[in-house]
This record gives C-alpha cells, sequence and structure tokens, in this order.
C-alpha cells in the first residue's frame, strides 16, 4: 500500500508556475478584500468619532468638555486666532 502512495506522489505531475493563473476568481476575491477593508475603515471611525463624543460628554468620568465649531481656536501660543486678542486661553488637556 506504501509503495502505491509512493508511486502516486512521484508520478504526480506539477504545473510550472507560468502555467498558473488565478483568474477572475482570485480578482474577485482581491476586490471583496478591498472593499471589506474599506467598510472597517469607515466603521472604525464612526466608532472613534462616538467614543470621543462620549468623552466629551463625561460618560468615561471626565470633565465634560463645550467644543466650538472651530472659528475661534486657540493656536500653540495660546492666543485666539481669529480675533486678535492676546489675552491667555483656559486649554484643557483633551488627550
Amino acid at each position: 500500500m506504501l509503495d502505491l502512495l509512493l508511486i502516486v506522489l512521484v508520478e504526480d505531475p506539477t504545473p510550472e508556475p507560468t502555467e498558473v493563473k488565478a483568474g477572475p476568481l482570485g480578482f474577485a476575491v482581491w476586490i471583496f478584500m478591498i472593499l471589506a477593508v474599506v467598510v472597517i475603515a469607515f466603521s472604525l471611525v464612526k466608532q472613534l468619532r462616538k467614543a470621543q463624543a462620549a468623552k466629551d460628554a463625561g460618560v468615561y468620568g471626565d470633565e465634560p468638555v463645550q467644543r466650538t465649531d472651530g472659528t475661534d481656536e486657540t493656536d500653540a501660543t495660546g492666543s485666539t486666532g481669529s480675533t486678535g486678542s492676546t489675552g491667555s486661553a483656559a486649554t484643557t488637556d483633551e488627550r
């Protein structure tokens, strides 16, 4: 019995690398994988936004944060960009 198995394994013709192609099924699998990664990325962004909103609302024990629409944000020097006043702004660590 073992002799038969060895003969079958030895005589099994292996195709050359140039004879093997993925074909349309392989292409469809790649397209599906790309679409799956895009869907997962959008889902991740959505979940991160929900988590940040919950953090800002104080759900995780942090102090609630009042976010503005971004028109009057402070720069690294502490001065406001749009109004031009030179007072120090109260900042919170949002990390």
